[in-house]
């Protein structure tokens, strides 16, 4: 760190690299500091960029990125918006603390110089490079010979890419990466990257203005054509045969089996293009419009539903998820049974990368039906699903009516994708638009607004996915049957690995099956070290990566044969471990207690401290935790100090803050399950009896005293199981969740479940607290107290 704190110079959209010169503009106040500090000290300030989006009236430290550059002040002038300061980078730094007042900014910093990896061929090669780029993409422009020459002159990649970086297509962020990169050669290479896809979008758009140009004089040609040709057919009598024309529109429509209403509505568009003439500017929309409707399919192909084939299929593309094929495949036994009525609609829940999409796949290959899938994530207008009106230019069907267009058939399995993400905005509320969808008692006449007639949607069978339920609208929630699916465990992923994601991925590598060979234990070792998720979609890109390191040693002989991959070489094919899961310690103290928890990537346990120190009786929480966690240690000091006050003999709490902390403090955490690991951690600490490190707990607790029930069992028991764990307290009512969770994990942990704190604290502490009769009979509010009704 530098002992005196510097100058910090905003900067907007672009970063400033070593040995770059640049002209930055500064107000009044800055500009009249650096000229003073230019005469009297110093004339080196720091340029740091501010992200994306940030007021630069109201910054605070978190609004700059951490590396920027130490620049040199040679020279600054007055302009009409304060002064010009030209400066030209000087090294690459890393600001440590940034001191904020109300008229400037300060850092200190320390140097994060640059690695210099390129030899001189290198070098030359890679600027050579850039310099081509920029001349095939200059070519489309006139009038920057002057620049190009300027360029030339340009001998060092940090000075080059500071000249070309004002006219870079590249957001904040990606800009940023290139002084982010200490390395000249990935730092080039990024930039190299950048300027590839630059040039492919700039050729993109002039192609594309070219074509368009072309095609305008192709298309009054081609009516000019089109109307001699029809002059013909006219003279011969063969003009029926145009599948544009008239006459073939209504031979379709004829033998279409479109409903009486949408008939009605196709020949009336007909008469319309009939009238028009067929080549004014209407025309094209009239066609349009009958396509879609002769397009779409009016009915159903009902097939007999084959349960014993759909148990196969999904046994086959799907490890374990029992649970989950047994509803699904209840739910396709009631369909079999309804032979009136062939839609209906799941959603199906769970975490990333648990197969929500693929279920949806299997089961239109079970039901031997067309497969149709709409994303829905980040759908904000409600248009996507009704369509837009027929007077708005460019006007579509909504996804729905395109999505069984696409299907040719009126009983497609079509799977609503991220359901949970759909958003609203001026443009109406999507979600709202899909109850009609979603309901099986309007969606035999859904109303699309670009089709103008209903259409029956009551044979779909709809599969909608989420990750989370909490963002679904409740009445959108109400229309679906939900089947909630869980995170894969352990020995699941394992299964999973070697029967799908090892063969999927040497086949998409090239590889025909037996150069490698992948041992349990490497796969093991990849779930544990490498990944941390509920799903299998980080295990098969580990997978993958493993795949291309040994493909890099085949072909370049450094492996002959085949080649095993065991838990000892992984460190080898994927560097340090990535992915760390807690576990219990060798020792503890008073005050500290394991605690279950879940999160979206599957269970862990956590830890939860507490200590005390001198103050009047405050208490102090940190570890990011959320109100409902507040108000659980909260209402866990209330019951101590109620119920435990005759055994108080460390802590006198008119004397004492208490500190309660839960690490990890970057994790935001909240929910009620950690109410009786909270309440164990202050008895603990109020009585200094300790708490073994190999019992942990979960579940909700109440001022009165109860243990209410929690939720994730299955991945809290994995994870304490994972962890070392030999006994867990948890809710009574909890005890029917238990027959969830894997037999191995099961019979390796003790169980105890409990209604009442009193056994908590007895099991935990070996301690006797107070019940509420006790407590009402000791102060005696319980004594000759009449009652009248």
């Amino acid at each position: 760190m530098k002992d005196q704190a510097l100058h910090v110079i905003p900067i907007i959209d672009t970063v400033i690299l070593p040995s770059t010169d640049t002209k930055l503009s500064v107000d009044e106040q800055l500009g009249l500091e650096l000229k003073n500090q230019m005469a009297n000290a110093s004339g080196y300030a720091l340029a740091l960029t501010l992200k994306e989006g940030v007021d630069k009236k109201h910054v605070s430290e978190e609004s700059f990125y951490k590396i920027g550059s130490l620049i040199k002040l040679n020279r600054i002038e007055p302009s009409s918006n304060g002064f010009l300061v030209y400066a030209r980078g000087f090294e690459r730094i890393e600001a440590e603390d940034i001191l904020i007042s109300d008229t400037n900014t300060y850092a200190t910093y320390h140097g994060a110089p640059e690695v210099d990896d390129l030899h001189e061929e290198g070098r030359a090669q890679m600027i050579a490079y850039i310099k081509e780029i920029i001349h095939e993409i200059g070519d489309h422009f006139k009038g920057n010979e002057d620049y190009m020459k300027l360029l030339d002159r340009q001998k060092e990649i940090n000075s080059l890419i500071g000249h070309l970086l004002p006219f870079l297509q590249a957001s904040l962020d990606q800009k940023y990466e290139l002084i982010r990169h200490a390395s000249m050669k990935e730092r080039g290479l990024l930039f190299i990257e950048y300027l590839g896809k630059q040039q492919e979008s700039i050729e993109l758009q002039v192609e594309m203005a070219k074509k368009y140009s072309k095609k305008n004089n192709q298309n009054y040609r081609e009516a000019m054509l089109r109307e001699q040709l029809k002059a013909i057919q006219q003279e011969l009598g063969e003009d029926g045969d145009d599948p544009g024309s008239p006459e073939a529109y209504r031979k379709r429509i004829d033998e279409s089996l479109m409903s009486e209403e949408a008939r009605k509505a196709a020949n009336r568009e007909l008469r319309k293009l009939e009238t028009s003439g067929g080549n004014n500017s209407e025309a094209h929309i009239i066609r349009n419009y009958l396509d879609l409707m002769l397009d779409l399919p009016w009915s159903s192909d009902i097939k007999e539903v084959d349960i014993n084939e759909a148990k196969r299929v999904l046994d086959r593309h799907h490890y374990g998820m029992d649970k989950v094929k047994e509803r699904i495949i209840q739910h396709l036994a009631v369909m079999k049974m309804k032979k009136n009525k062939q839609g209906s609609i799941l959603l199906l829940v769970g975490p990333p990368g648990t197969g929500k999409t693929s279920l949806g796949k299997s089961i239109a290959e079970a039901l031997g039906r067309e497969y149709i899938r709409a994303s829905l994530g980040g759908v904000r207008d409600e248009a996507e699903i009704r369509g837009h009106r027929r007077t708005y230019i460019g006007a579509l069907p909504g996804r729905i009516i395109q999505g069984m267009k696409k299907a040719g058939t009126n009983n497609p399995v079509f799977v609503l994708d991220e359901i949970d993400k759909l958003s609203m905005s001026h443009n109406g509320d999507p979600s709202s638009a899909l109850l009609e969808v979603l309901d099986p008692e309007q969606n035999n006449t859904f109303a699309d607004h670009y089709l103008e007639v209903p259409y029956d949607l009551s044979d779909v069978l709809f599969v909608a996915t989420a990750n989370s339920m909490n963002s679904i609208p409740q009445p959108l929630l109400d229309r679906l049957e939900v089947i909630q699916i869980s995170s894969y465990t352990n020995l699941e992923k394992l299964n999973i690995a070697r029967e799908h994601l090892v063969k999927n991925s040497m086949k998409d590598h090239g590889l025909e099956g037996h150069e490698i060979v992948f041992e349990d234990d490497a796969i093991s070792g990849i779930i544990d070290r490498y990944t941390r998720e509920a799903g299998v979609r980080g295990l098969r890109k580990q997978i993958d990566k493993v795949v291309r390191s040994v493909i890099e040693k085949i072909v370049t002989d450094e492996v002959k044969g085949t080649f095993t991959v065991t838990d000892d070489n992984l460190h080898d094919l994927l560097g340090s471990r990535m992915a760390r899961h807690n576990e219990i310690r060798e020792s503890s103290s008073p005050g500290v207690v394991t605690g279950l928890a879940w999160t979206p990537v599957g269970g862990d346990i956590l830890f939860i401290e507490g200590t005390f120190m001198a103050g009047n009786g405050n208490m102090m929480l940190t570890g990011q935790l959320g109100d409902v966690m507040k108000e659980s240690a909260r209402i866990s000091m209330s019951l101590i100090k109620s119920r435990l006050a005759d055994q108080l003999k460390v802590i006198d709490f008119s004397k004492n803050d208490i500190h309660i902390h839960v690490p990890s403090g970057a994790t935001p955490k909240d929910g009620p399950s950690a109410g009786v690991t909270m309440l164990t951690a202050m008895a603990s600490l109020a009585t200094g009896k300790k708490v073994r490190t190999d019992l942990a707990m979960t579940g909700e607790i109440t001022l009165s005293g109860q243990v209410l029930p929690v939720g994730g069992i299955k991945e809290k028991v994995l994870a304490a199981h994972r962890a070392g764990i030999k006994e867990i307290i948890m809710p009574k009512e909890n005890e029917k969740d238990i027959q969830e969770v894997p037999k191995d994990a099961r019979n390796a942990i003790n169980f105890h479940f409990v209604d009442q704190i009193e056994e908590v604290l007895e099991l935990a502490l070996d301690i006797h607290i107070k019940t509420p009769e006790e407590l009402f009979m000791i102060t005696g509010h319980g004594k000759n107290i009449g009652f009248k009704m």
